[in-house]
């Protein structure tokens, strides 16, 4: 049970990085939605939590590290992508 609540809230929080970003073609790609939330809630929000000091619980600094996390890997993700249809 544990690995869906987090694998969806990795599609969650990728779904959102994607409206912060605007979307493409007015869809929401879900791959990039799920590597995003799930890679951006790892690195962003453990980065957050802990350099807030609040340690490994589910707190807010946590969660906005999460959106940010997967807001960044989103924008690299269709940076790259841009870069590989101009090629």
């Amino acid at each position: 049970m544990l690995i869906l609540a987090i694998l969806g809230f990795g599609i969650l929080v990728g779904a959102l990085a994607q409206f912060i970003l605007g979307r493409d073609g007015g869809r929401i790609d879900w791959t990039i939605g799920l590597v995003a939330g799930l890679g951006g809630s790892f690195v962003g929000g453990l980065l957050f939590s802990l350099l807030s000091r609040d340690g490994l619980a589910l707190k807010p600094s946590g969660l906005i590290g999460s959106v940010v996390g997967a807001v960044i890997i989103t924008a690299i993700w269709r940076w790259y992508a841009a870069k590989q249809q101009q090629a």
